[in-house]
């Protein structure tokens, strides 16, 4: 007997809104069917906005969640019809909402969502909020994929490493002996996206192809790489409040680089800062990516390069890389509504098991 759950993405990238819906009935989780939607020029800019402090950002931020809602359900209705399923042939939504601000230091980390309107909407009941109970029990509410790459991706008697490339890089080490460490690299696409924004107006760097015309700046990739954040020792998370256009200004302050050179600095950036990570935890048998950055060709090729192992997507597992993290929260709905743990102590620092999530019913 099957037992359907949606899941639910839009990440730092503000790209889009990824949806799914997964089989979670088996031991083995199964996708069922999949839908990506881009966000509105409004809704985009309303998030965007939202990123620095602004005035009256308490009714703006509630504003852009009834459109984020919104957004959802136009989504999740799509899927359903895509797939030729009916509102009650799903158990729940797993919704991970808009992240606006994360400062697990000063104990919050909020993502906005109106989930009782998506419930509404939808007629779907709608779990969210999966961060603040393992900040409320003193962790960093992030990342929280690294148990959901455990059940899905780790093989015994192998050391594997999962890096998902979204705005923020995290990595899963999912060891051979079962234990696992998770936690955010640095940026993933969030400062090559800005970058992008401000000089070509567009929102990516396809395939990395501007990244790849420029040359990059030891210098400044010198300067960047002496950011403290990467030195920290995990449990560690990171977002939009650290690594932005302000922070990038901070670095260029009195330069006059060719914008496409700092570009591939910034790419190779990240690179070097994945592979650091990974290599902090010893030399992986294998390392497999996922999310948005799987695209970036160029980026792949930096990374491969600083790593002793083939770098693969996890299509390579079965799994399409577009759609782990929306699969991830479908899964840890399911976990609330069970009321079972899902946070990993040893990866976000909380003080132990938690189950995480609020539930609104349909």
């Amino acid at each position: 007997m099957s037992e359907l759950f949606v899941g639910l993405m839009t990440g730092t990238s503000l790209d889009g809104i990824d949806a799914v819906i997964v089989d979670l009935a088996a031991e083995a989780p199964k996708l069922i069917a999949s839908l990506g939607a881009p966000l509105s020029p409004e809704l985009r800019q309303q998030l965007f906005q939202l990123q620095a402090p602004s005035e009256d950002e308490l009714h703006l931020a509630q504003i852009a969640a009834n459109s984020h809602s919104r957004a959802c359900a136009e989504v999740v209705l799509a899927l359903l019809k895509q797939a030729g399923l009916q509102t009650t042939d799903i158990v729940a939504i797993g919704n991970h909402g808009q992240t606006i601000r994360h400062r697990p230091e000063l104990r919050y980390t909020l993502q906005i969502g109106n989930h009782a309107m998506l419930a509404e909407y939808t007629g779907i009941t709608v779990v969210g909020d999966f961060r603040s109970r393992d900040v409320a029990a003193g962790g960093q509410g992030a990342p929280l994929v690294p148990a959901f790459h455990q059940a899905l991706f780790a093989k015994p008697n192998s050391n594997r490493v999962v890096v998902n490339i979204g705005g923020i890089a995290n990595l899963s080490h999912l060891a051979a002996n079962g234990d696992v460490i998770g936690f955010d690299s640095g940026p993933g696409n969030v400062l090559l996206d800005a970058w992008m924004l401000q000089h070509n107006a567009r929102h990516y760097d396809a395939n990395g192809d501007w990244a790849a015309t420029g040359t990059v700046l030891p210098d400044l990739l010198t300067q960047m790489q002496a950011e403290p954040f990467f030195t920290l020792p995990a449990p560690k998370s990171t977002g939009r409040d650290l690594f932005h256009l302000a922070w990038l200004s901070q670095h260029l302050t009195g330069r006059t680089d060719a914008p496409a050179d700092v570009q591939a600095t910034l790419c190779e950036l990240t690179a070097w800062s994945i592979a650091t990570a990974i290599k902090q935890q010893g030399t992986p048998d294998e390392v497999y990516v996922c999310g948005g950055g799987v695209h970036n060709a160029h980026l792949m090729h930096r990374l491969a390069a600083y790593l002793p192992r083939q770098v693969q997507s996890t299509q390579a597992l079965g799994v399409d890389p577009d759609w782990v993290e929306a699969f991830a929260f479908a899964w840890l709905a399911q976990r609330c509504i069970l009321g079972l743990t899902a946070n990993l102590p040893a990866v976000t620092g909380a003080r132990g098991k938690r189950v995480l999530g609020a539930i609104w019913p349909a």
